[in-house]
């Protein structure tokens, strides 16, 4: 009798954990990643974004236009898309100091995307800079999740959430 509880609670538990996992993937792009309606134009909405980083510190290392090194470089016709690099230097040297968290700086700088959608509205994406930091923990934890997910959120704040 003991030996049919154990089974059936071995089967819960392993049913559980692979129901987890699958809810999990499905759910995790949409947790990581955000994306934001913009009611203006493109070009508009790269300036409103460049202009709300300025204002907290940050710097605008680059805006690419990716569409356009797509197209040079041999792929198809893409939707316009413009990618801003941005670095807030604090931030930056506080992971980068500590050796455990520098292998983030793969994902540095940090970037905004701003799109054309096919239905002509454009749209506004980023990284969910509070789980991600949460996800790694120690001081990426402390830096992402605390004041570059406050200030990316006042970079897009113009756009719908």
């Amino acid at each position: 009798m003991k030996y049919k509880y154990t089974v059936i609670f071995l089967a819960g538990t392993v049913a559980g954990i692979l129901i987890t996992g699958v809810l999990a993937a499905i759910a995790m792009p949409k947790l990581m990643l955000r994306q934001h309606v913009s009611p203006y134009s493109l070009q508009e909405t790269v300036e409103r974004i460049t202009n709300n980083a300025v204002a907290k510190g940050w710097v605008v290392s680059s805006v690419m236009p990716l569409d356009e090194s797509v197209r040079k470089h041999g792929g198809g016709d893409v939707p316009k898309t413009r990618l801003i690099n941005l670095c807030q230097a604090q931030h930056a040297t506080k992971i980068l100091q500590d050796e455990s968290s520098h292998i983030v700086s793969v994902m540095m700088p940090c970037t905004i995307a701003v799109y054309e959608q096919a239905d002509g509205k454009v749209a506004v994406g980023t990284m969910n800079a509070g789980l991600l930091g949460r996800l790694f923990g120690g001081v990426v934890a402390d830096v992402m999740a605390g004041p570059v997910a406050r200030e990316q959120r006042d970079f897009v704040a113009f756009c719908n959430p």
